[in-house]
């Protein structure tokens, strides 16, 4: 079954500033000692012991989770974000320019340390954001400003943006009617096969743009969206077949061996879709272990924030074993590729998506976004 689950307190979900007040929060203040609770109420408390440990990290917080240097680093990284907004509120320069995708990402990072629109030291720099991404909203729903390449990579991560931000303030109409129309095109533009490709036209398809697509489809339905069934039903189906015998997932269905960073995509694309428990999941996982565990040298360059930013995701969604292994690996790898000036580069994409995603990576433990709850 495909379940979509929504999380808030109070309907503002990144008004909680660390995970154990998020647990404080949802949780009852009190619980009544077990001799005084009903039998009934007893008997699911005894059931919950009993159950398998850990399903996910969000309000599972380990030892350390948080330290100074990874504090200081996030704070040099937001430093350096608000320094490389473009006047229209855009970021990315060269190739990348004014471009929606990364713009999101930049807000999504801002976000990630409890900033919204107008509100926080950084809510000037996200509400600029908003604007940009607002402004280039076509008539057919496409978020993509005249600069973007493959113009549905850039939408999907700006659909997830407006999806974050209408979650978390439902008043805002113009955030709504352009996420409608995102959440619309998304769902018309799905191929045959379940996924979808740079373009919106449904022709064909690959894991990289689909996960995109996928998460944009979860937020739009954790703040209230419609989004079918069926419309999830065949991404699943098309991410499973996107699978290779040892767990890792290839770009196509067609043919292709499998990589790190679109296996990191597969297996959020999975948890995404409300499917938690699965073995293509732990196969997944697994995978990403072998191949890609940070601080070793397995994993290629290529892609590399890219697939960190998914696979931290989905180590985080696993929970137990598989986030208490792999969170302290690549917060202190990506701590020690900070530059200097406070960001990090991608030679292809820039130094605004790079520091995004990386600032993302690092802020998980936070857990303000809404999309990283289960």
């Amino acid at each position: 079954m495909i379940r979509f689950d929504r999380i808030t307190v109070n309907g503002l979900v990144c008004t909680t500033i660390a995970a154990l007040l998020i647990t404080a929060t949802i949780a009852p203040a009190q619980t009544p000692p077990a001799e005084d609770q009903p039998a009934a109420d007893q008997q699911a408390v005894d059931q919950q012991a009993a159950e398998p440990a850990e399903r996910g990290a969000e309000n599972r917080p380990t030892a350390n989770e948080m330290t100074d240097q990874l504090d200081d680093g996030v704070a040099r990284g937001l430093i350096y974000l608000k320094a490389h907004q473009n006047s229209d509120g855009s970021f990315g320069r060269g190739r990348y320019g004014r471009h929606v995708g990364i713009t999101a990402l930049c807000a999504l990072a801002f976000m990630s340390d409890g900033h919204l629109p107008g509100r926080g030291e950084y809510g000037d720099q996200v509400a600029k954001a908003l604007q940009f991404v607002l402004d280039h909203s076509g008539e057919t729903g496409l978020l993509a400003a005249d600069t973007s390449h493959g113009p549905m990579y850039g939408h999907g991560f700006a659909a997830l943006f407006l999806g974050e931000v209408y979650g978390m303030n439902a008043d805002d109409k113009r955030v709504r009617d352009a996420l409608v129309k995102a959440v619309g095109l998304i769902i018309g533009t799905q191929n045959d096969e379940g996924g979808w490709r740079y373009n919106p036209v449904p022709y064909d398809a690959d894991i990289s743009v689909t996960i995109c697509q996928i998460m944009a489809l979860r937020s739009a339905r954790n703040a209230g969206i419609k989004v079918p069934k069926k419309t999830i039903d065949k991404a699943v189906d098309y991410v499973r077949r996107c699978q290779n015998p040892d767990g890792g997932f290839k770009y196509m269905l067609q043919a292709g061996g499998s990589a790190w960073p679109r296996t990191a995509a597969g297996v959020a694309s999975l948890f995404y879709a409300g499917i938690y428990e699965d073995d293509s999941i732990e196969r997944g996982l697994q995978y990403l272990r072998r191949t890609a565990m940070p601080g070793g040298r397995s994993a290629g360059q290529a892609h590399y924030f890219y697939g960190h930013y998914y696979a931290v995701q989905a180590m985080y969604l696993a929970g137990a074993d598989h986030w208490r292994a792999w969170w302290p690996a690549i917060r202190d790898e990506l701590l020690a590729k900070q530059a200097s000036n406070g960001g990090w580069l991608d030679h292809h994409a820039g130094g605004a998506y790079a520091s995004a995603m990386s600032l993302i990576i690092l802020q998980m433990p936070k857990r303000y976004l809404p999309i990283f709850q289960r």
